[in-house]
């Protein structure tokens, strides 16, 4: 049974690795799965086909509902439902909606389908539950697509959101019913989030406390998420799997022990049965906190099966109860298997099982909860470098302190308080408050821990799935039991993992990236031993830029370790947005730019005639003049870097004005093979005169999809078309990389192609 499971897990796999949807004509191998019945040997191969064909009919049915494209960006009138809580900032509110209407004449598309919603500027009173008539502005889910980037469309398609959008506040938008009985866990959860807020008014830790008791981790400020992080405790800030056990693990134990209280309900029902059901809905209650969300069930199915066996008197070892979890996970939702947490919450129970199964003499009291950190964070540590590229050096340490105080005194506080802001306000709030006093006690340990020098083991690239094979192996060895010889012998085998060293460019040769940022600019050149990265695109909220979502992931991607030029071609949003970030993570030995007031640090002005070499690569400047008083676009740093086979131009916001003195100064100097247009294929640049002067192969639009300003203009394309010039886009190409070698230029690399999956646009 447990080897079935793990190869229905591996089909599930292996269908999540598709770039398109299968066609139906795999439905008819469908077929062959009866011989599992009648041959034992064809079995486990059965069990992959199962795996394959089970996720194959979830992933087509949530295909199915996909937004026509004749619709996107166009205003369609619809009815539904808000179906999660609402997030709300200066900007906007954001919401879950689910659609119960087709639209309306030629604008009809199936339903039901849920999008997520923003109401820009000043959104109405929102409420879980309301249902509106609304007039949208839908597109299909679309994101960013960059090396070691977050892959937004993964995560709406996890989610089942089919399309994101926003409301036409200039249309009519009509409330139709608050209907007191729709969605009623979600409003519990709407009322407790008010009265925390209320309660815990500009409380530093109101977030945190929010996130315990509800879920909603959206009001965890960004500084608390990078300590949690850097101390591998932010777990511990969600309805996990461990405060579900909590849970359910103390509603069995009061249950036995309330149950023989209760005159003859023990004949009736006998109380290790009755405790079972008392913890099993205890799990049920606290995951309904959360919404039920995805992480939460796969930690209620686990509590789940165990709290069954239990109830049916079943013996059940640890090994086959994971197992019989696993596969209750697969089948509810296969698509489990493209999110982090799926790996990290099995991973972790099943190294704790092998770390501490299997032992003659126990450990008692702290000394065996410190093996189970030990245990925990070794075990983890292949996934997470191959996951993340780094990993918490002092994440044991922190766990053996952060989880029994969390879990011991502010979940229950926590959780008593929200049963009582639902009885006695007064006493609820108070015990909330109780419960963020204790974690502000605990505070000052994680952000100590978090700031120390080395607290954070930062891998040099992105770890290779045959090192990670190894890891594992080294691991298993030496978390074996004490009768296996020699498992210090296992710690060699995770040397792979630390002395893995990046692929870098060549002597004489460049490597150049165009980042995919939406409708902004940002790229990183690199050269042998030596980085500059070429703006950093558009700062969206004070929670989230792209310098610290695309370009910082990007570099850790490649193994970059140091800084050592940044240029910010000009002051626009779309440019220099994600600087701040970047400098935070990355001070630059060297900052150009034409706008210094707006930079931190020594800068220097990006003038013409500024040049060097690195390893054999030239870099030159060629706009503005020294003497330039221009402003605005045509004060964007132009910069040219040439190879001894290859050229590359780097051309800012630049408009005609720009280009006409560059092609009257020195119309030579400008040839390349690849450029980045000028202005994102703005229609005020990349004049006919300028295109003949630069001649290039290839011309890159950084813009983004769908953007407001139409980039590229038709014009513009036409005229690069009639050049005979090759055009890739950062909104339909994610990430575009080419190698200027000593002797050639590479073909374009896409990274939405070469990382494509059958959920992406």
């Amino acid at each position: 049974m447990r080897l079935a499971i793990l190869f229905f897990l591996f089909g599930i796999v292996l269908f999540q690795q598709c770039a398109e949807l299968p066609g139906l004509y795999w439905l008819f191998t469908a077929s062959l799965l009866p011989l599992a019945w009648r041959w034992q040997m064809a079995r486990l191969p059965m069990a992959t086909l199962g795996g394959f064909l089970w996720a194959f009919l979830h992933g087509g049915w949530m295909l199915g509902n996909t937004l026509p494209k004749q619709l996107e960006g166009v205003d369609v009138e619809v009815e539904g439902t808000i179906a999660s809580l609402v997030e709300r900032n200066s900007r906007r509110a954001r919401f879950e909606f689910l659609l119960d209407t087709p639209g309306d004449g030629e604008q009809e598309f199936s339903t039901p389908r849920r999008v997520l919603l923003s109401w820009y500027g000043k959104a109405p009173e929102l409420s879980v539950g309301d249902r509106w008539r609304l007039t949208v502005r839908l597109k299909r889910p679309h994101g960013f697509m960059n090396p070691g980037g977050f892959d937004y469309e993964k995560w709406l398609f996890q989610r089942r959101i089919n399309a994101t959008g926003y409301v036409r506040t200039k249309a009519l938008q009509t409330f139709l019913a608050s209907e007191q009985y729709s969605r009623p866990v979600d409003r519990l959860r709407q009322d407790l989030r008010q009265q925390i807020d209320h309660h815990l008014e500009n409380h530093p830790f109101s977030g945190l406390i929010t996130a315990l008791a509800i879920g909603d981790r959206s009001r965890i400020h960004n500084e608390q998420w990078e300590i949690l992080t850097g101390t591998g405790t932010n777990h511990l800030m969600a309805i996990s799997g461990l405060h579900i056990g909590l849970v359910a693990g103390m509603a069995f134990f009061l249950g036995r022990w309330i149950w023989p209280l209760l005159w003859r309900a023990p004949l009736l029902v006998p109380a290790p049965r009755a405790a079972a059901v008392i913890a099993l809905l205890a799990a049920c209650g606290y995951a309904a906190l959360a919404g039920f969300s995805i992480p939460t069930q796969r930690a209620l199915i686990m509590v789940g099966v165990v709290m069954i066996a239990l109830f049916l008197q079943r013996q059940i070892s640890p090994s086959h109860g994971l197992a019989l979890a696993l596969g209750g996970v697969l089948l509810i939702d296969p698509m489990a298997v493209i999110t982090v947490g799926f790996w990290l919450s099995f991973a972790a129970v099943a190294i704790i099982l092998y770390g501490l199964g299997g032992r003659l003499h126990k450990k008692g009291g702290w000394r065996q909860w410190g093996r189970v950190q030990w245990v925990v964070s070794l075990g983890l540590l292949p996934l997470l470098a191959f996951s993340f590229q780094q990993a918490p050096l002092f994440s044991p340490l922190a766990n053996l302190i952060a989880v029994p105080w969390v879990s011991l005194s502010v979940v229950p506080l926590t959780l008593l308080g929200a049963i009582c802001l639902l009885l006695y306000p007064p006493l609820g709030g108070w015990l909330l408050l109780q419960a963020a006093s204790l974690m502000g006690w605990l505070w000052p340990v994680l952000q100590w821990l978090a700031e120390l020098r080395f607290a954070q083991w930062q891998l040099p690239a992105e770890v290779p799935p045959w090192s990670l094979l190894a890891a594992v192996i080294g691991i298993l060895w030496m978390l074996a039991p004490r009768g296996v010889p020699a498992r210090w012998i296992g710690a060699g085998w995770l040397l792979p993992l630390v002395l893995t060293s990046p692929e870098r460019p060549q002597q004489g040769e460049a490597w150049f990236t165009l980042l995919d940022v939406g409708q902004g600019l940002a790229a990183v050149v690199q050269t042998r031993n030596h980085t500059l990265v070429y703006d950093t695109g558009p700062k969206f909220s004070d929670h989230f830029d792209t310098g610290q979502a695309v370009v910082i992931p990007f570099l850790r991607r490649e193994g970059i370790t140091s800084l050592d030029m940044l240029i910010v071609g000009h002051g626009d949003n779309d440019h220099i947005g994600g600087a701040d970030s970047l400098l935070q993570e990355y001070p630059a030995r060297r900052l150009l730019t034409t706008v210094p007031e707006r930079l931190p640090g020594n800068t220097e002005l990006c003038r013409q005639g500024q040049s060097w070499s690195w390893d054999g690569v030239r870099f030159s400047v060629l706009h503005p003049t020294p003497q330039s008083t221009v402003e605005g676009n045509n004060a964007s740093c132009v910069l040219k870097v040439e190879t001894a086979a290859s050229s590359l131009l780097l051309t800012g916001d630049i408009e005609q004005r720009a280009e006409r003195r560059l092609v009257d100064e020195n119309p030579s100097a400008l040839a390349a093979a690849i450029m980045v247009a000028p202005h994102h294929g703005s229609k005020t640049s990349s004049s006919q005169q300028f295109i003949d002067a630069v001649s290039p192969d290839y011309v890159l639009f950084p813009a983004g999809y769908r953007n407001r300003f139409h980039h590229p203009h038709p014009n513009v394309v036409g005229r690069y078309l009639a050049n005979g010039t090759q055009m890739l886009d950062s909104a339909h190409h994610g990430a575009i990389r080419f190698r200027l070698g000593k002797d050639r230029l590479s073909a374009p690399e896409s990274y939405r192609l070469a990382a494509r999956r059958y959920w992406n646009n």
